[in-house]
């Protein structure tokens, strides 16, 4: 892979131009998490950690589809459990849409598929979850933005950080919703890893344009180098890693490693659009004049 980076010449473009791109995808992905809000009454599909249910895992050579048409109650998700052809299943169903578990163990058996592992998540305790889970993502922004402003003391070199945070947590929920990845807690640790990641791309860029001697465009593609080689490698790296968690049948990895795959190729776009757009309108048009 060529990590080359090369060199952008933002003086082509006005701020307009580049926040364009940036500034519209956040729009259509926030329509999308209001329209599914809407429609389904939460903006991702909430796995059971949020919602209760029961899972079984069933060993048998059945297709997915043949192992839904195995049960009266609807399927929330079939999960291959371990290497790739393997025979290990981990069928989810979601609260309020089963009788009870011994129904659901009852149908598998009369199907002879072997039933290694079964259990339920009360609707209490996935509702508890799912605050903490919000409360511990709110936390964690807001101490971001926080340490930001504390750090910059300025508004629009700060807002450009949170801003750009904030989209690339946005998007990846809305690809989320188009590609019916479930909010467990896994994904709401890619999500939490996310705002690491772009704080730490957006304070390179930052600290090099503010802090260190040179004209805006030298010092941005300074950044530039260190930070795209950095995202790049963590994209590939989780690309790698989604690939062979799905081969193995490892459970959660492939859903995490998609979101940050989302979420990291986001922050490539609004790291070097809209926060350059921010910083260089502060640097020539706004108040550091």
């Amino acid at each position: 892979m060529d990590l080359t980076v090369p060199t952008v010449d933002y003086a082509d473009y006005t701020n307009r131009q580049l926040i364009a791109l940036p500034l519209g995808l956040l729009a259509v992905a926030l329509g999308i998490l209001v329209v599914a809000t809407a429609i389904a009454g939460s903006p991702v599909t909430l796995g059971i950690e949020f919602t209760g249910g029961a899972e079984l895992q069933v060993e048998t050579t059945d297709s997915p589809d043949q192992i839904r048409e195995t049960f009266d109650e609807p399927v929330a998700s079939i999960t291959q459990v371990g290497t790739a052809g393997g025979d290990s299943y981990m069928v989810e169903f979601q609260e309020g849409e089963y009788e009870d578990l011994e129904t659901l163990r009852t149908q598998a058996e009369n199907e002879g598929y072997t039933i290694e592992s079964s259990g339920t998540r009360s609707a209490s305790f996935a509702a508890e979850s799912q605050t903490q889970a919000l409360i511990g993502l709110a936390i964690a922004f807001a101490g971001m933005a926080a340490l930001v402003f504390l750090m910059f003391r300025t508004f629009v070199p700060s807002i450009a950080v949170v801003a750009s945070a904030f989209s690339d947590i946005v998007i990846p929920l809305a690809l989320m919703r188009l590609f019916d990845i479930e909010l467990t807690l896994g994904t709401v640790a890619a999500l939490l890893m996310l705002i690491g990641y772009s704080v730490d791309s957006d304070l390179l860029l930052n600290n090099h344009v503010l802090r260190r001697h040179g004209d805006f465009y030298t010092s941005t593609f300074r950044a530039m180098r260190t930070g795209v080689t950095m995202t790049v490698t963590s994209i590939a790296a989780m690309v790698v890693m989604t690939i062979v968690a799905g081969q193995f049948g490892i459970p959660l990895l492939p859903q995490v490693g998609i979101v940050l795959v989302f979420g990291l190729t986001a922050d490539l776009m609004n790291t070097y659009l809209l926060n350059v757009s921010l910083l260089r309108y502060y640097k020539y048009e706004g108040i550091a004049q």
